[in-house]
């Protein structure tokens, strides 16, 4: 189980909040063509190491948050607000 530290309603369980996606993905340009948007809808990496993900606080503060999580030991890193510069531990801290 995570503990997630919203900003708003302090720490929670993971049940409350619901996982978004990666939170890396840039949206091509609308004149990027089928093939662009084809990649950014369907084609996902399985990154192992820290990565930086959505979430969304469901049953709390409804906002959707961005969490630096280690997706092999489900550490979370830090947890801040959408528009946030969160910071990645170094890759050889935790592999």
């Amino acid at each position: 189980m995570l503990r997630i530290a919203c900003p708003h309603c302090g720490p929670r369980d993971d049940v409350e909040f619901r996982y978004r996606g990666d939170a890396t993905l840039a949206r091509p340009a609308a004149d990027a063509g089928v093939d662009a948007f084809a990649s950014y809808v369907f084609e996902r990496d399985n990154p192992a190491g820290w990565h930086v993900e959505w979430w969304q606080h469901v049953q709390g503060c409804r906002r959707v948050l961005k969490v630096v999580r280690h997706t092999l030991t489900h550490e979370i890193a830090a947890v801040g607000e959408a528009n946030d510069e969160l910071r990645i531990p170094d890759a050889g801290a935790k592999s």
